[in-house]
């Protein structure tokens, strides 16, 4: 009987203490970003310095350097080699980027540079690849340049919702690139998305309010920009 691989869990984190709780809960990789109601960006230097000397499990970085589109300025672009460089530096296991062109394909010429400048460091093609026109041409382009994983929500809202394009993108890609599903998965679909889709790594953002223990708060300023935004609640890794 053929053996069939096990599930890994990779759980997105925004710090440290969330990403050492993801291991503790029995993750087998997790992926650090900061602002994620931004879609994810690059986290600062001394998170990935600390998430690294604390964690065993691998440790994936996000390399995006502002929200918005994956259209990215020469200026931006720089600032993620640099961000790679860092990362390869400080001995992460994997980062996590996507670069298109205007025209909704695979920036194959920037994407290769950044895949040479990271070494032995595992490459996942993050959502930016939701945003392709074609999802079966930019699958090719990425099998092509050596990308190990895609991560997509099947270019729909949700994994749930996009289930029947990652099922399709797990069969066409066969044993050349890993399609990991992410987005809306939790316990109550997990098993469902997993039996459909045949994908054997999943991407998940579980999480729950932290309070904060502020006694004193002050209800007439706030530091963001969306003034319904709680200040004194953090999400944490649940």
């Amino acid at each position: 009987m053929k053996a069939v691989s096990p599930i890994l869990i990779e759980a997105c984190v925004t710090s440290v203490p969330c990403a050492i709780g993801a291991c503790q809960a029995g993750a087998r990789r997790v992926e650090l970003c900061d602002n994620l109601y931004a879609g994810g960006t690059t986290p600062g230097p001394g998170s990935i310095q600390a998430a690294r000397a604390h964690l065993e499990i691998d440790l994936h970085v996000m390399i995006r350097p502002r929200g918005g589109d994956f259209l990215y300025s020469t200026l931006e672009f720089e600032i993620m080699k640099s961000e790679i460089q860092f990362c390869r530096d400080h001995h992460v296991d994997g980062i996590v980027f996507g670069i298109l062109r205007s025209d909704g394909t695979v920036d194959i010429d920037r994407c290769a540079e950044l895949i040479g400048l990271a070494g032995t460091m595992s490459t996942t093609f993050h959502r930016a690849f939701d945003m392709t026109r074609d999802p079966f041409a930019a699958l090719n382009d990425l099998i092509a340049l050596g990308i190990h994983r895609i991560l997509t929500s099947g270019q729909r809202p949700s994994a749930r919702e996009g289930i029947d394009l990652i099922a399709d993108l797990v069969q066409a890609a066969g044993r050349r690139i890993i399609i990991m599903p992410g987005v809306g998965i939790d316990p109550f679909n997990a098993a469902h998305i997993m039996k459909q889709s045949g994908a054997r790594e999943f991407h998940v953002y579980t999480h729950t309010i932290q309070f904060s223990r502020m006694e004193y708060r002050n209800p007439d300023v706030f530091m963001g920009t969306d003034r319904d935004f709680d200040e004194y609640a953090l999400d944490v890794i649940d």
